[in-house]
Formats: C-alpha cells, sequence, structure tokens
C-alpha cells in the first residue's frame, strides 16, 4: 500500500510540474501518446520528444559537449529544407553539427511488469534500443529509444566545411528518417492501445467482438506470445537492423 502511495504521489506531483522544455510543451506528434499513457493508471510520462532535425553550434575545442555550451541554430519537429540549414550555417562561429534525433519517451510505471509491457511495446514499434531501469527509491523507468539518429559536423570555427549538394544531400536523408521516426510513433501508439486495453478490466466485457479479441490475446500470451506484441506479418527487425541493443533490466543501487 505504501508504494501505491508514493507513486500516486510522485504521478501528482510530476504532472503538475509545467514542462521545462525550450519549446515548453508537449509535441503535437506524440501529444496523444502522452495523452494515453498519462490517462492510465499505472503510468506516467516524466519527458519526451517526437523527435526532431536541429543544426546546433558549439565552441570549438571544447570537450564538453553539454546543451548549455551550444548554441541552436535552427531546429524543427518536421522535415526541413537545405535554405534552412544553409541559412543556420551562416550564422555558425564555432562548430555546427547537423543532427537527426528520433522520438525518445521516459516514462515511470508503477511495477516492473507494467515496464514490461512498456517495454514489449516499444520494442515491436520498432524502438528496439528501449530499456529498463530501477533506481535507489523503487523508481521504474522505461526509456522509449532507438538508434536512428544522424551526426554530422558541418563547420569549424565558424568554416562551412562542406559543399551546398552534400548538405541537400543530408537534408533527404534526415527527412526520410522524420518520416519512418513518424511511422514508428504511429505504431507505437496503435500497440500502446491495445496494451492498455487488454490490461483494462472495463474493455472485456464491452461486446462480443472485444472479448474474442481479448481472448486472442490471452491465448497468444500462454502459448508464449506477448499479448502486447501488437506483431503483424512485417518483421520489425527489417525496418532498423542496427537498432537491437539494450532489451534488459538494469539495477543500480
Amino acid at each position: 500500500m505504501e508504494i501505491e502511495n508514493t507513486f500516486k504521489q510522485w504521478k501528482k506531483q510530476c504532472l503538475n510540474k509545467m514542462d521545462l522544455s525550450k519549446k515548453g510543451s508537449v509535441d503535437e506528434d506524440i501529444a496523444h501518446i502522452v495523452r494515453a499513457l498519462n490517462d492510465a493508471e499505472n503510468y506516467f510520462t516524466t519527458s519526451s520528444c517526437s523527435g526532431r532535425i536541429i543544426l546546433i553550434d558549439g565552441i570549438s575545442d571544447c570537450q564538453d559537449v553539454q546543451k548549455q555550451n551550444c548554441s541552436w541554430l535552427f531546429v524543427t519537429h518536421q522535415q526541413c529544407q537545405k535554405t534552412d540549414v544553409v541559412s543556420g550555417l551562416e550564422r555558425s562561429c564555432g562548430d555546427a553539427v547537423f543532427k537527426f534525433e528520433p522520438f525518445v519517451l521516459h516514462v515511470q510505471c508503477r511495477r516492473l511488469e507494467d515496464a514490461q509491457l512498456l517495454h514489449n511495446v516499444a520494442i515491436n514499434s520498432g524502438f528496439r534500443n528501449s530499456g529498463i531501469t530501477v533506481g535507489k527509491k523503487g523508481k521504474i523507468i522505461m526509456a522509449v529509444r532507438s538508434t536512428h539518429c544522424l551526426e554530422v559536423p558541418l563547420s569549424h570555427k565558424g568554416q562551412v566545411l562542406v559543399s551546398e549538394d552534400y548538405i541537400e544531400f543530408l537534408v533527404e536523408v534526415a527527412n526520410q528518417k522524420m518520416v519512418e521516426n513518424l511511422r514508428r510513433i504511429e505504431r507505437f501508439y496503435e500497440c500502446l492501445q491495445s496494451s492498455l486495453q487488454a490490461e483494462d478490466p472495463q474493455c472485456k466485457n464491452t461486446d462480443v467482438t472485444e472479448e474474442k479479441s481479448v481472448y486472442r490475446r490471452r491465448r497468444k500470451k500462454m502459448l508464449g506470445s506477448p499479448a502486447d506484441s501488437c506483431q503483424d506479418n512485417k518483421d520489425p527487425t527489417t525496418s532498423e537492423e542496427d537498432d537491437g541493443l539494450d532489451y534488459g533490466v538494469n539495477l543500480f543501487t
């Protein structure tokens, strides 16, 4: 009971806090996911980003790559144009780096089995670098991550090192990654909905169709196939071959 009350207190405190990101709000493309998790009894989100294309300017010859030591020349959570990057580079006076960062989501879970359910959802949606950590105070955090990234240096000490043709090529690659990223986000949401409904007793007796669906999920679970796998005929490994990293549970004291 103490653990239950502690989790509820953590959730209340977290949801009452203002968003401290630069943007100041939840990204539009993942607002439905954040809402679904925060409305669920066993979860709440602690941080999130739908994915972004950014051009940052770091201090030359500085080993510290923390955000506070960089200036943002350009950032978007959608696709970008070559002109966006070129105009950003014109303001660079250090080491400019062009990056694509995929969807990332951190969710605190009430129980380990809740985190494992969400982990299966992430893995089967293409976010194969996702993992679970358990902290000193019993906080269980599930991180949705992938290695679907891009990071390329474009200038040094304000001097552009690449041609505009190469910048155009990088923009095309980043935009392709953004399209794939949004596809995975929608797949994650679909899998999440199915999994949360399977766990909710109120969803089991609404009508005959849903009863049959729940029965099939339970039967798959008994046979060794996770009820929340949301698998289809497509092999999820084909979407990101280099994403199979940390699947385990990390415990630290």
